[in-house]
């Protein structure tokens, strides 16, 4: 650890083991649910992977967007420590929210949007696997709520994290993303289309694609 960065004193950063850990985490049970196979797979697991180091890299190894807010947050917020772990969570410092960071509403919501996001990972790729298998079209479980939960669930942990310990790198790559994975997943529909025909027609038109719709046409299609 660097000796000219003011660290604080329980040592939260330059702590490379947790950012490996952490990353590994992650990454292994995306790994484990997407089974990723071709090349569009490889890319959402690949983007989805660089936005996890990204984010511990700078929660627990070294604090690069606090290093260069430290200034800003020294002149505006004198009464904190700026490298002071709590302060990584930088919601809770912005918008003085009493307590602790770690109980905070924004910190609580981003803890349940992770751990939707991961089951809903794990239960959508499970559907898609077995009918990828059968070549059928995958209509149950998530995806007779909308048709591409797997980048949902991307989408929704990356915004859980970005609630709880945002940085400038992951703030920068969020909308990145998104829109690589509704990029891709148009790709996904346009093979689905070519290999399904008006079977995925019927299941499209009655199935949202990233936000459920509860009516009851919509949870019940067609195929």
């Amino acid at each position: 650890m660097s000796e000219d960065l003011p660290m604080d004193n329980d040592a939260s950063y330059g702590v490379w083991w947790l950012v490996l850990v952490n990353s590994l985490f992650f990454i292994v049970f995306a790994l484990s649910f997407t089974r990723p196979r071709t090349g569009r797979d490889w890319r959402s697991l690949g983007a989805f992977s660089a936005f996890i180091v990204a984010l511990f890299a700078e929660m627990y190894g070294f604090p690069l967007s606090i290093y260069l807010l430290s200034g800003w947050l020294s002149s505006h917020y004198p009464e904190i420590d700026p490298f002071a772990h709590d302060t990584g969570h930088f919601w809770h410092t912005l918008l003085h929210i009493p307590g602790s960071a770690h109980s905070d509403p924004l910190h609580i919501l981003s803890e349940v949007l992770v751990f939707v996001g991961l089951i809903l990972l794990a239960a959508s790729w499970r559907i898609l696997y077995w009918a990828q298998r059968a070549h059928t079209l995958a209509t149950s479980g998530p995806y007779a709520l909308i048709r591409h939960p797997q980048y949902v669930a991307f989408i929704t942990i990356m915004l859980g994290f970005i609630l709880q310990w945002p940085t400038f790198p992951t703030l920068f790559m969020f909308p990145v993303l998104a829109g690589l994975y509704i990029h891709l997943a148009h790709q996904e529909e346009a093979e689905a289309r070519r290999q399904f025909g008006e079977a995925y027609d019927r299941y499209a038109a009655a199935t949202p694609a990233f936000i459920p719709s509860w009516k009851k046409e919509a949870r019940q299609p067609k195929i």
